[in-house]
């Protein structure tokens, strides 16, 4: 067997510098299960199609089995001179079964091959993924649960808003997160597409069984057009899409997880298991594990940015430029997959400091909106009462007091539709348990929610 499969063409050796830098088995060896079973299916197809004899690929079969326990046990050797995964499995299939070896590659290209290689390894880590996002998911409801009667106060502008209960809020990252499961689940579609038969970019000239193929290796569907097949890489790039979107989530969690541990919020403490120190000063615990995956955010960016890079400017049909996706989205799947796990492993353990979340809801006149609501209830126009109680908040800043402070008579004066029972409409408690438009934050909505959360748990169903 010749050392390369097109150096009959030429008449110089590949110099090493050249197999140094275009060599990519450091990357693409992660594949080799995929590419093994790729082989597999490959070869019982060309055996079904009489392209092959039976005994034949049953040989071809046989040592494909014994490659794959050589990389299972770590005694598989690699060689830059044979460039990728797919050269190094067909290199050594030669040594251990012979001449026979050369047939395998009958009928497919290193291009389909590829794709196919790709495609299979992204939907076992898509599968994962979204497997991944429902274990999180289900640490975030049970948190909730845990903290139906905590109110906190909910933000605008980084400012100081309206009191909501925190199991709310942390139902609002439920609903980011099964939403990116979502978002997973229709790529997953996509990427579960057979490209092998595609060959190297016209299809090929011996009579396969592309859907045969595709059965063997529980494919749905087979790619339609092989120019395409070979040279498109949107599936990973959709996959990269949504693995952005689901760090942006991660990353604004993190942020807030940040912000709330300081000394200035102290709404919460991260276990000490989840936390570093300072190489110098004795009293620091530092929030590094949202520091981190805040910061992995750009990376999983940068992963999309340089695959729609190499990308956008591709003539039709394969080009090498593609090598360079596989670095890309390896980088971004096990990026993504470690901020879920260390997520999941850290919400039940958070310590909610109810106490202050609760004082830092009396404070801050989170109750002014709800007081426009009660003159619109007393007959006043809205504009009328928002105009009102920017007064009234005027006046108690001045006083250095907060509007449920303030007596009857102070409060009168702006409005003699105000009675007693204004002072049972500014609590905390009777702001959030007012709020029952669907989706709101009154106690018995998020229970409800709490409970819906669930049932769409127990009911998502992994691809």
């Amino acid at each position: 067997m010749i050392e390369k499969p097109w150096e009959g063409r030429f008449t110089e050796k590949t110099d090493r510098s050249v197999e140094l830098f275009t060599s990519s088995i450091h990357v693409d060896k992660r594949l080799y299960a995929y590419d093994i079973d790729g082989s597999i299916a490959h070869c019982k197809m060309l055996a079904h199609t009489g392209i092959i004899a039976s005994e034949e690929a049953e040989k071809l079969i046989e040592g494909l089995g014994a490659i794959r326990r050589e990389f299972q046990r770590g005694k598989f050797e690699f060689d830059h001179s044979l460039e990728d995964i797919h050269m190094h499995i067909e290199t050594r299939l030669f040594q251990e079964v012979g001449k026979v070896a050369q047939k395998l590659h009958t009928a497919r290209s290193r291009n389909d091959q590829v794709a196919l290689d790709s495609r299979m390894y992204l939907r076992d880590e898509t599968r994962t993924v979204i497997r991944l996002l429902t274990a999180l998911n289900a640490a975030i409801v049970s948190l909730a649960e845990e903290h139906i009667d905590t109110i906190m106060p909910g933000y605008t502008h980084l400012q100081r808003a309206q009191p909501v209960l925190f199991a709310h809020y942390l139902l609002a990252y439920f609903e980011m997160f099964m939403r990116d499961s979502a978002r997973f689940c229709d790529c997953f579609k996509r990427i579960n597409v057979m490209p092998l038969g595609s060959a190297a970019l016209a299809g090929t000239t011996y009579p396969i069984d592309r859907h045969y193929t595709a059965g063997l290796l529980q494919f749905p569907e087979v790619s339609a057009n092989s120019i395409d097949a070979v040279s498109d890489r949107d599936f990973m790039i959709e996959f990269l899409s949504c693995a952005s979107i689901c760090m942006v989530h991660f990353s604004r969690l993190s942020e807030e997880m940040i912000l709330w541990s300081s000394t200035e919020f102290g709404f919460i403490e991260l276990p000490d298991a989840f936390s570093t120190g300072s190489s110098i000063m004795p009293q620091k615990k530092n929030p590094d594990v949202p520091e981190l995956v805040r910061g992995k955010t750009g990376k999983v960016f940068g992963d999309l940015m340089a695959l729609l890079t190499v990308m956008k400017s591709l003539p039709l049909a394969y080009n090498r430029d593609m090598q360079e996706d596989k670095p890309l989205l390896f980088d971004a799947v096990d990026t993504l997959k470690a901020c879920i796990e260390i997520y999941t492993a850290m919400t039940p353990k958070l310590k909610i400091r109810k106490d202050r979340m609760y004082q830092a809801s009396t404070t801050g006149f989170l109750n002014a909106t709800d007081l426009a609501d009660y003159l619109v209830g007393k007959g006043m126009t809205f504009r009328e009462s928002h105009s009102c109680v920017g007064k009234t908040v005027g006046y108690a800043l001045n006083h250095g007091k907060e509007l449920h402070e303030l007596t009857l008579d102070e409060m009168k004066s702006f409005s003699p539709l105000i009675a007693e029972d204004i002072f049972s409409v500014l609590t905390p408690e009777q702001m959030i348990q007012r709020r029952t438009s669907f989706g709101g934050t009154a106690r018995e909505n998020v229970r409800a929610a709490i409970q819906t959360a669930r049932q769409r748990l127990a009911d998502a169903a992994c691809p």
